[in-house]
């Protein structure tokens, strides 16, 4: 079945035609009804709404409309003096009865929509949440958090409307709340909790610090170093928020036995792409300058995140390429970290390599990383140099030159010239598009 046009006195109707179908002749065809169609998106009507000016549209097109700062009837042209929407359930029981008159046609029943969610709705759930966590009820508790979940996953628009109706600082205090009195008698609600508050995100800054309380972080850890994937994955998400928004937060993470295992265990052994990537941003802002930056930062080279790295960088695509180099920038701060670099025989040619390939972000870090490995003074320096001239780092970074980078890019693109130029001439080039075949992993 395909979607063809035919014009008629109505205009251009979308002409459905059916081919190869049991029971029907090869090259029939069915006409869509102009007023089962969308005004504006021209499709089927999944859930046909009326407008305050009269006209019909589909819903989820004309919440769209709305919500992109337009005030007018998109057929009509007059200005709305209301913005509800009434079902017409007239139009759709019409559109339900063609669907399955025209059933041999392959086209599928739509589904009686559910009616949205209203704010009103959600302020009185929030308020029974508030109050069951007062009195210790899990259970309750239990019941009207599934009643947010079910919610927020039916459609967009209740997504929305459960965050903007403080969902999640109410959720955030019930977390905190159950994770203080004891995480093995509610991990099941605490699971549930963290679940839905990962749909709410982004909350409020009063909700964040109940989520980086004691308590809480005590449990988003536990949860970290479980053997349950899902609840792991929405804790390195929260913990990644919280990174995000207060580094404070890293000197109550350090005190927690287990974060750093577990946060390289989710780089080691992958669970998905977006647990990859907050795992590697809270490591960044976990290395970041700070009092306890060096411990850490030496805790994670214990636990072979250096050379985990490098071997992750090979055939990484190109926002957690951009991560892991971010945090071997931050690494290449201290001296353990520079000498865990130049005993590894990847790090100068996936450098090079990914100079250009990948982002500016990225040309900008592994820039930062040579420069820091090629001038840092001590043992490994003349050999990185030797290494990246032959590499082709020079030509590269000349073309870095050249397509234009400013301010700081700028002044490391020419350090980073002085340093190689020396070297260039008296070299033979190696291609550093090479698939690294010759060289060994640390696995």
């Amino acid at each position: 079945m395909f979607l063809s046009w035919r014009k008629s006195k109505l205009g251009f109707l979308p002409k459905l035609k059916k081919e190869h179908l049991p029971g029907v002749d090869s090259g029939s065809e069915i006409v869509i009804p102009s007023h089962f169609l969308c005004p504006i998106s021209l499709d089927l009507m999944k859930d046909p709404v009326i407008l305050s000016t009269g006209i019909t549209y589909d819903r989820e097109s004309i919440e769209k409309w709305i919500e992109g700062g337009n005030f007018s009837c998109p057929v009509t042209k007059q200005d709305l003096m209301s913005f509800d929407l009434i079902p017409n359930h007239t139009l759709r029981r019409m559109i339900q009865d063609w669907c399955v008159a025209n059933h041999s046609y392959g086209i599928e029943r739509i589904p009686t929509p559910r009616i949205p969610v209203t704010p009103y709705e959600v302020n009185d759930v929030c308020s029974r949440i508030a109050v069951a966590t007062q009195r210790g009820d899990s259970k309750r508790c239990s019941e009207l958090v599934g009643k947010i979940r079910n919610w927020a996953r039916e459609s967009e628009r209740n997504r929305r409307c459960v965050v903007n109706g403080g969902t999640g600082i109410v959720l955030a205090a019930s977390f905190e709340h159950f994770a203080g009195v004891s995480i093995e008698k509610h991990v099941g609600l605490l699971e549930e909790i963290l679940l839905v508050l990962v749909c709410v995100f982004p909350i409020s800054i009063e909700g964040l610090s109940k989520l980086g309380s004691a308590d809480s972080l005590k449990c988003l850890v536990s949860f970290l170093v479980g053997k349950n994937l899902s609840p792991k994955q929405n804790a390195v998400f929260v913990l990644k928020e919280l990174l995000l928004v207060d580094q404070r937060y890293v000197d109550s993470l350090a005190a927690i036995e287990g974060v750093s295992e577990a946060l390289v265990s989710i780089i080691r052994e992958p669970l998905c792409p977006s647990a990859t990537k907050s795992s590697l941003t809270a490591i960044f802002y976990m290395i970041l300058p700070s009092e306890i930056s060096e411990k850490m930062t030496m805790k994670f080279m214990e636990l072979g995140l250096v050379s985990q790295l490098l071997d992750f960088l090979v055939d990484a695509e190109k926002s957690l390429c951009e991560k892991a180099l971010g945090v071997l920038d931050g690494i290449c701060d201290f001296k353990q970290g520079r000498e865990k670099l130049y005993q590894n025989a990847l790090t100068i040619p996936l450098l090079v390599k990914k100079i250009l390939r990948v982002s500016e972000v990225a040309s900008e870090y592994c820039l930062s990383i040579l420069l820091k490995l090629c001038k840092s003074g001590e043992k490994g320096e003349d050999e990185a140099r030797v290494e990246a001239a032959q590499l082709g780092a020079f030509q590269k970074i000349i073309v870095l030159l050249q397509v234009g980078c400013g301010g700081d890019m700028k002044d490391k693109v020419t350090e980073m010239l002085k340093l190689l130029n020396l070297y260039k001439d008296r070299l033979d080039c190696i291609d550093s598009s090479m698939h690294f075949k010759f060289l060994k992993k640390s696995f």
